[in-house]
């Protein structure tokens, strides 16, 4: 089969003499810092010591499928793992879907996933191209679109293909599973799904493949194809899915809770500050290149967590617009906050129940508690200047200012 050997010469593409220098224990924590799991970890140290030996590259893949025009931060956690492997040198083949795309990705699905049209495809995917390169160097990443192997298989090929797993191992997958036991449909082309993706990594003779977490049966499979196709089984690297603005549910542009890369600056900022200062620490883990180090010196330094924030939003920012325009979206959103500072004369109130809920209801910021509800929900309730969307949050013992809307409140815990 062509596909066999045909990157054997590329392999011998450039190796950054640089990372000769680097000791792999260090090239292997760089790597490790914004992954949830490393299958098998063992594996990857052996193959960036082979590389050292033969001055050659990894084959890093990662596959999208453009189910949507514009990315947010949430899929920036994996393509901030695709720059660094560039950074030690290795090659990121970034593939776009669009022959899996016209399966659907059933992954996460509890209901059939709608097949795309493929001219929805080409036009997504052309974005995709565009936004990716915010981040990665487009010298260093190679575009690949996988219809360019599946297209070409033959009937005979796709029962070859699917004759090397069986149901019972599909019905393993958690989603598979629970749409079996439900009576809910399972079409067989969604069956195929997994092995389509397994056959880009035997198309590419990947070293390495990266995906979320909710991505590992998908790769586990691709291990397993290599291997019956007489190559090494891809080491495969998991990221975590990244909380929404709301700290609770993944970042979806259907949930309203992300922040896109194509926003403005000063927008991006804005949305950035609504966080929490618990889940500031995730974005500073995931969204930065800030060692582990340097973010817990940020913890224990003592700064005002709101300031320690807004340089959190300038340096995303900064990621995907000019220096000078991150710097003044920083600057606008303090102009903007002096702007909306609580009458100095409020009076205190005593609270009955520390609730954030309640405590609207005490004071007058919300008329009843459905009220309260959607208030809070939609990022309008703020405490101490930081907008709180979990209608139980519980207000920590002292003085705390609140906003609804244009009304303020002072209230004592």
């Amino acid at each position: 089969m062509i596909w066999k050997r045909r990157h054997a010469a590329a392999r011998k593409g450039f190796y950054n003499r640089k990372v000769a220098f680097l000791p792999i224990d260090e090239q292997l924590a760089y790597l490790r810092k914004g992954f949830a799991e490393i299958i098998r970890e063992e594996d990857l140290k052996e193959r960036l010591q082979l590389c050292e030996k033969e001055q050659r590259q990894l084959r890093i893949k990662v596959g999208f499928d453009p189910t949507a025009p514009d990315l947010h931060l949430g899929h920036t956690v994996l393509i901030r793992k695709m720059k660094h492997f560039e950074d030690l040198g290795h090659r990121v083949i970034f593939v776009i879907g669009d022959a899996t795309g016209l399966i659907g990705d059933p992954t996460g699905r509890n209901t059939l996933r709608p097949p795309m049209t493929r001219a929805e495809i080409e036009r997504n995917a052309e974005t995709y191209k565009a936004q990716v390169f915010k981040i990665l160097d487009p010298e260093k990443t190679e575009v690949r679109f996988n219809y360019e192997w599946l297209g070409q298989l033959r009937f005979e090929d796709m029962i070859r293909l699917a004759s090397k797993y069986t149901v019972a191992q599909m019905l393993e997958r958690d989603d598979f599973t629970k749409r079996y036991q439900s009576a809910t449909p399972i079409s067989i082309h969604e069956l195929l799904y997994p092995l389509a993706q397994a056959f880009d990594s035997v198309a590419l003779e990947a070293d390495v493949e990266l995906g979320g977490t909710d991505q590992k049966f998908n790769l586990l499979v691709g291990r397993e194809i290599q291997r019956d196709y007489g190559q090494l089984p891809q080491i495969i690297a998991t990221t975590p899915l990244l909380e929404g603005l709301d700290g609770v549910e993944k970042m979806s542009k259907s949930k309203g809770n992300y922040v896109g890369i194509t926003e403005p600056a000063p927008e991006m900022v804005k949305k950035l500050m609504t966080i929490s200062d618990d889940l500031m620490w995730r974005y500073f883990e995931l969204l930065t290149d800030l060692t582990m180090a340097e973010i817990a010196a940020l913890k224990t330094s003592g700064r005002n967590p709101r300031d320690i924030k807004l340089e959190l939003a300038g340096r995303i920012a900064a990621d995907f617009h000019p220096a000078d325009e991150a710097k003044a979206a920083r600057e606008q959103w303090l102009h903007d906050v002096s702007q909306g500072q609580a009458p100095e004369d409020l009076p205190l109130v005593a609270a009955a129940d520390p609730r954030l809920k309640q405590c609207l209801l005490q004071t007058g910021l919300a008329p009843s508690g459905t009220e309260a509800d959607r208030l809070i929900k939609a990022g309008a309730v703020s405490v101490n200047q930081q907008v709180v969307r979990m209608p139980s949050h519980r207000l920590e013992a002292g003085e705390h200012i609140l906003r609804s809307g244009k009304r303020w409140a002072r209230i004592q815990v």
